[in-house]
């Protein structure tokens, strides 16, 4: 697997999860290490090549991690019509902090033949056999593949009971 150059002397390693980029002193806040999902949605996304890829439409939860796994990608179409929508691995984005968007290190035209799906037909995104499909598509380590401990069994962490 490809292993994407930071482009910033203030983005840490990351494992499993988007890459952070641009000035994170100045933030008034919980962000951007921390945030509230909901500011993400909407969020633009551009290639490498500054192209305007779409914007994230959800973001999606592997709730017995408690792990992001995925953010669905919005791309193509005029008013909402002929949009197709994209299952992206998290640790595929780059969080630019100061132009307030995301990257996406990807030719266009790699995310256009990409495996997509639309608004009424979702795949089964908890399928291994699509997952590491997906990640290999991408050719990042799927999240359940690195070496981030489980919550759950680190000393001092809360059990959900839901």
């Amino acid at each position: 697997m490809a292993t994407r150059t930071p482009t910033s002397s203030t983005t840490p390693e990351t494992s499993g999860g988007a890459s952070i980029i641009g000035d994170r002193s100045s933030s008034d806040g919980p962000g951007p290490e921390i945030m509230d999902a909901d500011t993400l949605i909407g969020d633009s996304v551009v290639n490498a090549s500054d192209e305007d890829l779409g914007k994230i439409e959800a973001i999606m939860l592997d709730v017995q991690s408690g792990r992001i796994a995925y953010a669905v990608l919005s791309f193509g179409g005029f008013l909402g019509m002929g949009t197709k929508l994209f299952a992206i691995p998290w640790s595929a984005f780059t969080l630019d902090t100061e132009q307030k968007r995301f990257i996406l290190d990807v030719p266009k035209d790699k995310l256009e033949n990409a495996p997509g799906f639309d608004k009424d037909h979702w795949p089964s995104m908890a399928d291994p056999s699509w997952a590491r499909d997906l990640h290999a598509y991408y050719d990042v380590t799927p999240y359940w593949e690195d070496e981030t401990p489980d919550p759950r069994t680190s000393a001092g962490s809360a059990r959900s009971t839901y």
